[in-house]
C-alpha cells in the first residue's frame, strides 16, 4: 500500500517558520514530482489557518496535533474535531506518549477522542507505544496490546484510522529499535487488528521514533510499516522529503 509521511512538528515554529517550511514542501512537490508517499503536516493549531493556505490543493495534506472529545462546548484552551474540519484537516493525532504522559491522557479517552474525529469524517492516528521500563522487563507486547484493545473506537477502518507505533524511549532521543523489534510489533499490532475490523490488512501502520534520512529506508522496508511519524526531521523540509522519497526505495 501507499506509505503516509506524517510530520508533527509538535510545538515548534513561530508564523513565518511555519508559512515558510509550508511553502518549501509545496515547492518540492511541484518542482520534484511525485515522492512516492501520501505526505501529511500537524503544525501546532494556532498555524493551522496559515499553513492550510499554502498547502490547500496541493498534494500536502493538513492534520492537527489533538482533539477534544466534546464538539464545543466550556473547554477552556480545548479545540474540537468539528474545528479542525473546518480549518481544513483531513487528519487528527491522538494517544501520543506525550499527551499520555504530560496531560494524563489514558486509553479511553484516546479512544473517545479518535470516534469524535471520526464523526466529524478526519482520520485519526492513534499512538501506542512502549516506556523503556517496559521495554527492559519484556511487557512490550502486553502494553500494546493493552493499547490497542483500549484505544480503538467501534467501526475502525482504514479510511477512518491509522495506527502508529512509538515507542516512548525512541522519541527525540536519536535512538530507535532494531528492525526485528520494529518488525515483531507491527507484526503484532497487524495481528491485533484483525479482532477489531475486516479492513484490518488495508489499515496504515506508521513508525515513529528518531526517523530520519539516515535510517528512513530501512525502516520503511520493513514488512507491515506502511510509512512514519516523523518529529524533529519534519521541521526540515529537505530532511522530510527525504524521509518521504525512502518509502519508494
Amino acid at each position: 500500500m501507499r506509505a503516509l509521511i506524517a510530520g508533527n512538528w509538535k510545538m515548534n515554529t513561530l508564523r513565518r517558520d511555519a508559512e515558510a517550511l509550508a511553502l518549501a514542501l509545496v515547492d518540492l512537490c511541484r518542482n520534484e514530482g511525485d515522492p512516492g508517499a501520501d505526505l501529511l503536516v500537524c503544525p501546532p493549531a494556532i498555524m493551522l489557518q496559515a499553513v492550510g493556505a499554502i498547502t490547500q490543493g496541493t498534494p500536502v495534506a493538513l492534520g492537527a496535533q489533538d482533539c477534544h472529545t466534546a464538539e464545543s462546548g466550556a473547554h477552556t484552551g480545548d479545540i474540537s474535531a468539528a474545528m479542525l474540519a473546518d480549518s481544513g484537516c483531513s487528519h487528527v493525532i491522538v494517544g501520543h506518549s506525550e499527551r499520555r504522559a504530560n496531560h494524563g491522557e489514558n486509553n479511553a479517552m484516546v479512544k473517545n477522542k479518535a470516534a469524535a474525529a471520526h464523526g466529524k469524517g478526519l482520520t485519526s492516528i492513534i499512538c501506542v507505544g512502549e516506556t523503556l521500563d517496559q521495554r527492559d522487563g519484556g511487557e512490550t507486547l502486553a502494553v500494546i496490546t493493552d493499547q490497542i484493545a483500549g484505544s480503538l473506537p467501534q467501526q475502525v477502518t482504514a479510511a477512518n484510522s491509522v495506527i502508529a507505533y512509538e515507542p516512548v524511549w525512541a522519541i527525540g532521543t536519536g535512538r530507535t529499535p532494531t528492525i526485528q523489534q520494529i518488525a515483531e510489533v507491527h507484526d503484532h499490532i497487524r495481528s491485533l487488528l484483525t479482532k477489531h475490523t475486516a479492513d484490518s490488512a488495508a489499515i496504515r501502520l506508521l513508525y515513529g521514533g528518531s526517523v530520519n534520512p539516515g535510517n528512513a529506508e530501512e525502516i520503511l522496508a520493513i514488512e507491515n510499516v506502511n510509512g512514519g511519524l516523523v518529529g524533529g526531521a519534519s521541521l526540515k523540509a529537505e530532511d522530510f522529503w527525504a524521509i518521504c522519497g525512502s518509502s519508494a526505495q
